[in-house]
């Protein structure tokens, strides 16, 4: 089992090119393209500003490939990507095409795209049958995620796109194309008020799933901690996917928890990121 982590977070603090070589150096075996600086919303305007990152520059495939080196020279691949989001944002539809290419570009095989959290699995299946066409075309699968809402007065999450294994399970079936698949993100499954279950999903979800988001939580809240750090049960979260066969990468999203650390420790963080990761490894790997 290959182990592997997204960049975006550590990015911040210390830029791309760095990240990957980082990465490497902690013990992870592959890198997820983060993509999210392709856009910088403006979540009280709900639209895009200027932004001079290279993702967003005309540039942006030879950044892709200076990363992708960056990462060989390190003995590590790029296993999978994540588009910017949120989706309900039109500007930012507009540049999955762009985060596919640099999906394949980059070496990567499956580019998490999110549904829109308020729309229907028929609604979301236009927006994925548009896009498919053109990820078969670069050899990229597509992965849609489970989401979730914020309910105010109940102080949990509510019911998104995908959130239960039904609308999962449904979002997947109604394209029925072998290049749209599932990325379960284990904390959002767990998150109180919404998620079936990581369990339960995987089970439901079946060979439909193919990448993960790792991280954990107090079950309640979307925290994005270290594994075995709050309160997911991960002994019963691998045995699941045992269960299942996951031919998957073990892919990390602590983004979170690796806030915590300032540019001149990061490599502290990702080093135990990626023993965290490892030992999940190790428990699918004996089990």
């Amino acid at each position: 089992m290959k182990i592997s982590t997204e960049i975006g977070s550590a990015a911040k603090l210390i830029g791309e090119e760095r990240a990957v070589q980082y990465v490497a150096e902690a013990g992870f075996d592959a890198w997820d393209l983060s993509m999210f600086a392709m856009c910088k919303y403006d979540k009280g305007r709900q639209m895009l500003s200027e932004n001079s990152h290279p993702f967003a520059s005309d540039n942006y495939l030879s950044f892709v490939r200076k990363l992708k080196q960056i990462g060989l020279d390190n003995g590590i691949v790029c296993n999978q990507s994540h588009a910017p989001f949120p989706t309900s944002c039109p500007e930012i539809r507009s540049y999955f095409k762009r985060a596919i290419e640099c999906t394949a570009e980059a070496g990567g095989q499956i580019c998490i795209i999110h549904p829109d959290n308020n729309k229907s699995a028929q609604e979301n299946a236009e927006m994925y049958n548009e896009l498919l066409p053109f990820a078969k075309e670069h050899g990229v699968k597509i992965a849609t995620e489970n989401m979730w809402n914020w309910n105010d007065e109940k102080d949990e999450s509510s019911f998104a796109a995908c959130s239960t294994s039904e609308s999962f399970i449904e979002h997947i079936d109604i394209v029925n194309d072998d290049f749209l698949v599932a990325c379960l993100d284990l904390g959002h499954a767990e998150m109180r008020g919404s998620g079936s279950g990581a369990v339960n999903m995987i089970h439901a979800l079946g060979n439909r799933l193919q990448a993960l988001h790792i991280h954990d939580n107090d079950k309640w809240h979307d925290s994005h901690q270290l594994p075995f750090s709050m309160s997911i049960d991960f002994e019963a979260v691998v045995k699941a996917l045992r269960d299942i066969n996951y031919q998957g990468y073990f892919t990390l999203e602590a983004d979170r928890y690796l806030q915590m650390f300032s540019e001149e420790n990061i490599s502290a963080g990702l080093i135990n990121m990626a023993v965290c990761a490892r030992k999940l490894a190790d428990m699918f790997e004996n089990k």
